[in-house]
């Protein structure tokens, strides 16, 4: 059993056929999956998802690379004050240096706004981070969230991941463990503490090696999870009970008794 905790899957290639998608899901015992919002106007449809189908939760936030006015800040409070069932993280919010199509003080006001909002409401967050993992490790000490949250879709070094776990946040383990040129995440993926890991698609985006220029699902998650075994010292059953248990721990407003009934 898997939890994807992270795919956007209010994308198209999703909702337009919602019914064959989550058929896929179940048929890959996926029991539970968060979709991360990027920009305000995908609040409503996300919780619409999520309240439709026991299987989705929502996470609530505003990407980097996205353009953002301060009203959307007092929408994603208003939006996690009175839909607190199914919320269960702040994302995918973060910094980013890779893309500089929003300024780089426009990026930091919001991701600095959006912690105190996880602050306020003891929420997790789903962290995208590139090319900024020191100036994202100095915000995350800074802010000291009670629930920490995700680094999603690590690829920096080993230093790098465990300063991050050594805060007390987890490292998102993706489809770039299936590039054999990503031989440095593979072997800090290899290395971390398994306590420190979870599973993530960010599907439809990131595909695994072989499959570029195809639709990235969820489903993908167990080809994940087969690449992390072959790196990882532990057996298989142990990788997957230690990630379920990860997973539910960080994410405590997913249903576990409705998970581990599943499992």
């Amino acid at each position: 059993m898997f939890i994807d905790t992270h795919c956007h899957f209010n994308f198209p290639a999703f909702v337009t056929d919602l019914d064959n998608s989550i058929n896929h899901i179940r048929q890959a015992q996926i029991t539970g999956l968060i979709i991360p919002a990027v920009c305000a106007d995908h609040f409503s449809q996300i919780l619409q998802l999520s309240g439709q189908y026991h299987e989705l939760y929502a996470a609530l936030g505003l990407h980097p690379i996205y353009q953002h006015s301060p009203t959307d800040l007092e929408i994603l409070v208003d939006k996690v004050s009175t839909h607190s069932k199914k919320i269960v993280a702040i994302g995918e919010i973060g910094l980013d240096r890779y893309d500089n199509s929003i300024a780089w003080q426009q990026q930091l006001n919001f991701f600095r706004a959006q912690l105190s909002i996880a602050k306020r409401f003891d929420l997790p967050i789903l962290v995208h981070s590139r090319k900024t993992h020191d100036v994202i490790y100095h915000e995350l000490h800074q802010a000291n969230l009670p629930c920490r949250g995700v680094i999603h879709g690590f690829s920096g070094s080993y230093q790098q991941a465990m300063q991050f776990v050594k805060l007390g946040y987890y490292i998102g383990v993706g489809g770039v463990i299936s590039y054999a040129r990503a031989n440095k995440t593979r072997q800090t993926i290899a290395k971390l503490p398994l306590e420190s890991l979870v599973l993530e698609t960010d599907a439809p985006d990131m595909p695994l090696s072989g499959r570029q220029g195809q639709i990235n699902r969820p489903e993908n998650i167990v080809d994940i999870f087969k690449i992390l075994c072959q790196l990882r010292p532990e057996n298989p059953i142990e990788i997957r009970d230690t990630i379920l248990t990860n997973t539910l721990t960080l994410f405590n407003r997913i249903n576990k008794m409705e998970i581990l009934n599943q499992t």
